[in-house]
């Protein structure tokens, strides 16, 4: 049997983060080999880990990959069980690396065929082997619970506690400029990029209802419809992104800040950890 050393195994320890005794067991049933031990204490952590899947993930965050210049933006949602884990370095990292992954690599349909690609960011590892040992170090379950590429041109933005994130599809303009979007977008909300990107039903629904109102008013028919085209636009300034006053400017709308900036404005990805909302561009 081959001399386990305490220089061993704390070797092992620092390069798993996993417990002294678990390293020595598996350094000792290796024979010493501490290449054999790692994969070895992988597999034990996939299979506990495969065990406890069906727990709660209710954290997470929210990571984006995106450049006006790149030839694809990416928006990823990862799910953890607490909020000090969605928190930590090593997991930011991943969500990161995946977003990048999902925008510079071939593309991803599903989660798992995203799981075994590269890291961008660990050569010669697979991005599954390194939550495989994040779960292993962690104890904790993480699920890819969405992911979303948009060809072409975006701008993106990350709340800074990684819960709520924006991936703006845009032509033209600039990174700064396309990120202060997305931090409008994930301040209020917008429902539609555009007027014409709104459901036509609910539309004249509003439309119905102000006429109603107008009625009620007392307000001749033949001065109605200009009241309520000019209460419509309350009703865009609320919903439409590019018709909404400029967080950084409330002055402007949001339309015409892209306008002058050259950007056209395309759709929009919001997510939330744990809900969705988007108006991307087909």
């Amino acid at each position: 049997m081959a001399d386990i050393t305490a220089a061993m195994v704390k070797e092992l320890r620092d390069e798993t983060q996993l417990p002294m005794m678990d390293c020595k067991k598996a350094l000792v049933e290796a024979g010493g080999d501490k290449e054999a031990a790692k994969q070895a204490l992988r597999e034990k952590g996939v299979k506990l880990m495969g065990s406890r899947a069906d727990r709660a993930t209710e954290e997470g965050r929210v990571a984006v990959f995106a450049g006006v210049n790149q030839p694809a933006g990416a928006i990823i949602e990862l799910q953890v069980e607490s909020a000090p884990v969605a928190s930590n370095e090593d997991v930011v990292a991943l969500a990161n690396d995946l977003a990048k992954q999902l925008a510079t690599g071939p593309g991803a349909k599903t989660a798992d065929e995203l799981w075994d690609q590269p890291s961008p960011s660990q050569s010669g590892k697979k991005l599954r082997d390194i939550k495989d040992d994040l779960e292993n170090k962690i104890r904790e379950v993480f699920k890819l619970a969405r992911i979303e590429r948009i060809e072409g041109p975006t701008g993106g933005y990350v709340h800074f506690d990684g819960k709520t994130g924006v991936l703006l599809a845009v032509k033209g303009g600039s990174d700064e400029l396309a990120k202060d979007v997305s931090m409008h977008v994930a301040a209020m909300g917008p429902s539609a990029t555009n007027v014409s990107d709104l459901d036509p039903a609910e539309v004249e629904k509003e439309r119905a209802i102000l006429i109603e109102a107008a009625k009620q008013e007392g307000k001749p028919e033949n001065i109605i419809e200009k009241m309520v085209e000019g209460r419509l636009r309350n009703y865009y300034a609320e919903k439409v992104l590019a018709e909404q006053p400029f967080v950084k400017d409330d002055k402007q709308t949001v339309g015409k800040v892209a306008k002058a900036g050259g950007m056209e404005l395309r759709g929009f990805s919001l997510w939330k950890v744990g809900q969705t909302s988007d108006a991307t561009a087909a």
